[in-house]
């Protein structure tokens, strides 16, 4: 079967301004913006010595000393990659040209309350915004998304995502000491994903925990999201396992009616080094026997899904797309249900005192 899982890429690619200069940007925004054939035509950062490395690392033109200057100096057609943690979203929006096109990185705030000025600020201005929720444009996720859409596997009633990693936080200091850390840093992408599949869950289920000998708010979740009787749909993450990379798991197995499809998440797994991702589905044959086909995608979650994320904002720009499928309103939904996970998670469940 020829699935159709790599992004499409705009006709006339726009000029990127990046703000922020993190380990993200190296790892994965710049890397993919070469291999899509985009053009960054400048970056800042609070902290220039690491804008000018990353810009002389990468062939970057221009280097800029403030969000201000970048503005100034920018093409009037530029992309704004914002891609520095929540609390500079607003003071970097509301320095943006008006009807300006920018993507930002996840989350879309602290929380839901924050998420709602965003999307207050883009919406005054008519920016024209998205969220750089990246797991929805991966070559498993669009190759599954491709299956499905197409009646491969029938109705979807049951979508799990499961993780069983050790996860190094200290490579990420800026949110290892976040009192919110593993649903609206991690999580959050799984709880996006399912959502750009079946939309808004009618409610959820959520308790997220924190380990005993690490200085961490939560680094294990589970979430359930309620789509209704027919469909049982399950986040469990543990970035707590230790023991060896023997039975560690990064997956995503989607059920249907008529077949299934599951998919590796390496990345995830020996991290920072990762593992090879891998994709099967089962349909099936003649005689009503289950087969499952192994196949190989090009690509993984980092860096080329940066290229769905960032391509998908400059096609709708230009007009070549319809939708714009990360839009800060639509991530809105995303940001409730991490909300209501925190408010599930606090509430505690049914005592058994009161029964």
């Amino acid at each position: 079967m020829d699935i159709q899982y790599k992004p499409l890429l705009p006709q006339n690619p726009d000029p990127i301004i990046i703000i922020g200069a993190s380990g993200i940007v190296k790892d994965a925004h710049l890397p993919a913006y070469k291999m899509a054939g985009f053009s960054v035509y400048g970056i800042t950062n609070r902290t220039f010595a690491k804008a000018k490395a990353m810009a002389e690392e990468f062939g970057i033109p221009n280097v800029y000393e403030n969000v201000a200057e970048a503005v100034k100096k920018a093409p009037k057609n530029a992309i704004y990659d914002i891609t520095v943690l929540p609390d500079q979203y607003i003071e970097i929006l509301e320095q943006l040209p008006d009807g300006a096109a920018v993507l930002i990185q996840k989350p879309m705030g602290n929380d839901l309350a924050q998420a709602r000025e965003i999307v207050e600020v883009c919406e005054r201005k008519s920016l024209v915004a998205a969220m750089n929720f990246q797991l929805r444009f991966s070559p498993f996720v669009s190759a599954a998304r491709y299956l499905i859409n197409n009646g491969i596997i029938g109705d979807l009633y049951d979508f799990e995502f499961k993780v069983t990693v050790n996860t190094p936080w200290e490579l990420f200091p800026l949110i290892k000491e976040h009192p919110r850390l593993e649903i609206l840093f991690h999580s959050v992408h799984y709880i996006d994903c399912i959502r750009s599949f079946l939309g808004n869950p009618k409610g959820v289920y959520a308790k997220t925990s924190h380990h005993p000998l690490k200085k961490l708010s939560s680094c294990r979740s589970s979430i359930i999201l309620n789509y209704g009787d027919d469909k049982r749909v399950v986040i469990n993450t543990n970035h707590d396992h230790h023991f060896g990379p023997e039975h560690e798991e990064s997956y995503i197995k989607w059920e249907g009616t008529k077949g299934a499809i599951k998919a590796k998440m390496g990345l995830l797994m020996n991290y920072p080094d990762g593992m090879p991702d891998s994709f099967e589905y089962a349909v099936a044959d003649k005689n009503g026997a289950f087969n499952w086909t192994k196949v190989a995608l090009e690509g993984s979650w980092f860096p080329e899904a940066f290229i769905g994320t960032m391509s998908n904002l400059m096609r709708f720009k230009e007009g070549s797309d319809d939708k714009l499928l990360a839009s800060v309103q639509d991530v809105l939904d995303t940001m409730r249900v991490v909300e209501a996970c925190y408010i599930s998670d606090s509430q505690g469940g049914i005592s058994l005192n009161e029964l």
